[in-house]
This record gives structure tokens, C-alpha cells and sequence, in this order.
């Protein structure tokens, strides 16, 4: 009798907690703060799809810059909420840059542009066409993409595998034949795949942080998720790349030193290294390389790398006013209506996982960063992973998986800004359009999932 007086006051306890939950959320959340992500939204993708597709512009996409239409969002939350002074609303912005995940990608951008800057295109092609040299053209695509999930597994950083390995994609894709946004999509699709599922992954350190769980107990469930969704991918990349018309066997000059700089970064990738010291290896080798055989001056060199870095200015511009602009919408309660929606509609184990998945998926549309979209998400998926009986793994696992998803088919995503960017760093032009319909990963990666949550056997938590 005892006993079972005391679980009734646990489990009433529980109860009381989560409906405490519900009620601050419903009393917080304010649907209307969700406006700055819905002008962005009509304004970056409906003119988008109005110029490409409508009235045929051509590169329509690109005639709508995404810094103004993040603008136009900010000024939009300004705006709203006359409660809140000005100056006040520009300290709630300044919040959400003091962020390490912002300083980060910031300094990734900028060290890549003037990595990309030293090389120049010569080194990419130089490994392209050793590569070719080495392996069946057919091939080359699958490769990029079993590299690409090698070197993103190793670093942790999706952002940092899309910018070391873009460049030879786009030297692969001139040299072979292949459409660029195969190419390109295979390295993003890799890229995704180590976002997920590497220990040193900062969603996995925050998803397992967040749900209380060993990161080798999250592996574990991420893997049977993973795998098979890589391999499906690698499946699809073999098919195309045997159903491509290849003008006869790609025989090109190369030029072995200038190769040095990207075996070096590749190889500091699969490793491990720090991605910021992986880098500096591939600049300072890069430098020796193109100064010491004569490729260019250091004047030169330097105005390379100065481009090369200015060449990510739209990037870590998006990535500022991103985080402004979710700070604000945090603050005006929007995210927490999106957290009282979710929590009210997805009922019962399964109900709840998927619930967690949407959760963190619209989390990541909103921020375009899958890190903050965990971390937002995590407190709420831990109420409906208790109230639900989820394991932490499976709870942490569904949150890592559904955020890399997303944000590896967002248009305005790092990911995707930095292939554009190194494409176009290159002498290139690709949009965003033009790859999702390459990113085979992410859209198998959710399949996988959803598999996982409804065909396979419960395993609650203890």
C-alpha cells in the first residue's frame, strides 16, 4: 500500500509538472512574434520562385539578396512589441550574437575564404584530376561523397567538410562532366552524415548534454539510423553517375605540390584536428607551396586571401542577422508558441518522438542553425521524453537526427550558403534550388527516421 502511494504521488508529481509546463508555455508564446520568420519567408522564397520559375528571370534567385529580406525581417520585429524601448531591443540583439556557435562559424567563414584564397582554383583541380587519374570517372561523385562523410565524421563540423571539399567538388564536376549540383550535393549529403553522428559534433554535444545521456548510448541509436540511409545515398549517387553521358576518359594535366595543402587538411580532417587548426595547416602549406614554386607573389597572396575572405562577407552576414533576429522573436515569446503547439498535438511514444522531431525541425527553419535549435528544443523534449517514458538516447538521438535534416535543406543555411559561396569563390554559379534536388542524405536520413519511430520495437526508458 505504501509503495503504491508513493508512485501515485510521483507519478501525480510528474503530471502536475508537465501541465505547469504546457500552462507557462500557452501564457508565454505569442504566435504573432513568429512574424519576422514569415516576411522573410515571402520575401527570400516567394520572390525567389516568382523570378526563377514564374516570370523566368534567369538566376532568378539570385536577384533577391538575402541580406535585405533578413533585414526587412529585423526591422519587422523592431517593430513589434511597443513595450520594449529601442535600445532595449538592440541589447536583446546583441544577446544573441554573444553566442560561441556564432563566434565560430564567423571565424570558420572568414579562415576558409582566405584558405580558398591561397590555393586558388589550380590546387582543386590539381586533386580533381589526380583523383580522376586514379579511380574510374563513374566513380568520382561516389567518392566526393564517402570522403565527404569520412572527413565530416572526423572534424565534427558540417560547415567545415562543405568548405575543404566544395572546391574539389566543383573541379571534379568540370573536369568529369557531372552537374555541379550532384557534385555539390554529395558533399553536403557527407557533410550532414558526420554533423550527426561524430562524437565531437556540437549537436551531439548538446543533444546528449540536454537529455542527460552518454554520448556512446546516442551513437548507438544514431548508427542503425545513419548507415542505411548512407548507403542508400551511395546506392542513388553509383545509379546517376552510370546513367551520365561522360565525354570519353578526363585526362588532364595536374600538378602534384599543389596538391599538398588538400591531402593535408583532408587527412587533419579524418583525424580529428581542430577544424580552425586543420585550416592554418592548409593556409601556411599553401602559401609555402604557391610562393616557394613561383605560382604567385606575396603581394598577390595576400590579395587572394583578402578576396577570399570577402568572398564569405553575405555568409557571416546571414549568421549575424539570423541570430539578431531569433533573439528577438525568443524574447517576444514566438518560439514558446511554437513549443504550446507541439507539446498539445503529439500524444502518447511514438506521437511524442515525432513531436520532438517537428519540434526541433521548425526550431531549425527558424534559426538555420541546428545546434541553437537543440539547445531551444531540449528543455521541452525532456518534459515529453518523461512524460512519455523515451529513453535519453532515443530522445537525444530524434532531436540530432530531425535538426540535421533540416538544416541540411534549408536554403539559407550555413551549409548551403557556404557551398554556394565556395562555388562561387571558384568561378562558379549554383543556387540553392539547383542542389536541393541532389541532397538524397537528408531526405533519406528522414525516411530512416521515421522508420525507426513507428516499425521498430519500443525501448522505453528504464
Amino acid at each position: 500500500m505504501m509503495l503504491y502511494l508513493t508512485a501515485s504521488c510521483i507519478m501525480n508529481e510528474k503530471w502536475t509538472q508537465v501541465r505547469k509546463c504546457e500552462e507557462m508555455c500557452m501564457n508565454k508564446g505569442k504566435p504573432i512574434a513568429l512574424l519576422p520568420i514569415a516576411v522573410f519567408l515571402v520575401l527570400y522564397l516567394g520572390l525567389g520562385i516568382l523570378f526563377e520559375y514564374i516570370l523566368m528571370i534567369p538566376m532568378g534567385f539570385y536577384n533577391v539578396p538575402i541580406i535585405i529580406a533578413f533585414l526587412v525581417a529585423i526591422l519587422v520585429a523592431c517593430l513589434q512589441n511597443r513595450g520594449v524601448s529601442f535600445d532595449q531591443k538592440l541589447e536583446i540583439m546583441a544577446s544573441g550574437l554573444a553566442d560561441k556557435n556564432i563566434i565560430t562559424m564567423l571565424l570558420i567563414f572568414m579562415t576558409a575564404g582566405a584558405f580558398v584564397g591561397v590555393v586558388g582554383r589550380s590546387s582543386a583541380e590539381s586533386v580533381a584530376y589526380f583523383m580522376l587519374s586514379l579511380i574510374p570517372a563513374r566513380f568520382s561523385v561516389a567518392v566526393l561523397f564517402v570522403v565527404a562523410c569520412f572527413v565530416s565524421t572526423a572534424m565534427g563540423t558540417s560547415v567545415g567538410t562543405i568548405t575543404l571539399i566544395t572546391p574539389i567538388a566543383y573541379a571534379v564536376s568540370q573536369a568529369s562532366g557531372f552537374s555541379l549540383p550532384l557534385c555539390v550535393g554529395a558533399v553536403m549529403g557527407g557533410a550532414m552524415f558526420g554533423d550527426n553522428l561524430s562524437f565531437i559534433s556540437d549537436t551531439t554535444i548538446a543533444a546528449c548534454n540536454g537529455q542527460g545521456c552518454p554520448m556512446k548510448d546516442k551513437f548507438r541509436e544514431n548508427f542503425w539510423i545513419a548507415v542505411p540511409a548512407a548507403l542508400l545515398t551511395l546506392v542513388i549517387v553509383l545509379i546517376l553517375s552510370f546513367s551520365v553521358p561522360l565525354d570519353g576518359v578526363v585526362q588532364e594535366s595536374y600538378n602534384l605540390i599543389q596538391i599538398i595543402p588538400y591531402v593535408l587538411v583532408l587527412i587533419g580532417g579524418i583525424v580529428g584536428i581542430n577544424v580552425f587548426v586543420v585550416l592554418m595547416i592548409g593556409i601556411v602549406s599553401g602559401a609555402l607551396i604557391m610562393l616557394g614554386t613561383g605560382q604567385i607573389t606575396f603581394v598577390e597572396m595576400l590579395g587572394g586571401m583578402g578576396s577570399g575572405a570577402a568572398g564569405m562577407f553575405e555568409t557571416a552576414m546571414v549568421a549575424v542577422l539570423v541570430a539578431a533576429m531569433c533573439a528577438l522573436i525568443r524574447e517576444y515569446g514566438g518560439f514558446d508558441a511554437l513549443l504550446s503547439l507541439i507539446f498539445r498535438i503529439f500524444r502518447g511514444y511514438r506521437g511524442g518522438q515525432l513531436g520532438m522531431g517537428l519540434l526541433v525541425g521548425v526550431m531549425d527553419v527558424a534559426t538555420a542553425n541546428n545546434t541553437v535549435a537543440i539547445v531551444m528544443a531540449n528543455p521541452i523534449a525532456s518534459e515529453m521524453a518523461d512524460k512519455y517514458g523515451i529513453a535519453p538516447s532515443k530522445a537525444a538521438s530524434i532531436l540530432d537526427t530531425f535538426s540535421c535534416v533540416m538544416q541540411g535543406i534549408v536554403p539559407y543555411g550555413a551549409q548551403m550558403l557556404v557551398a554556394i559561396s565556395a562555388v562561387q569563390s571558384l568561378g562558379g554559379s549554383i543556387s540553392a534550388f539547383d542542389i536541393l534536388p541532389n541532397l538524397f542524405y537528408p531526405m533519406l536520413l528522414l525516411v530512416s527516421s521515421l522508420v525507426f519511430i513507428f516499425f521498430v520495437p519500443a525501448k522505453k526508458r528504464a
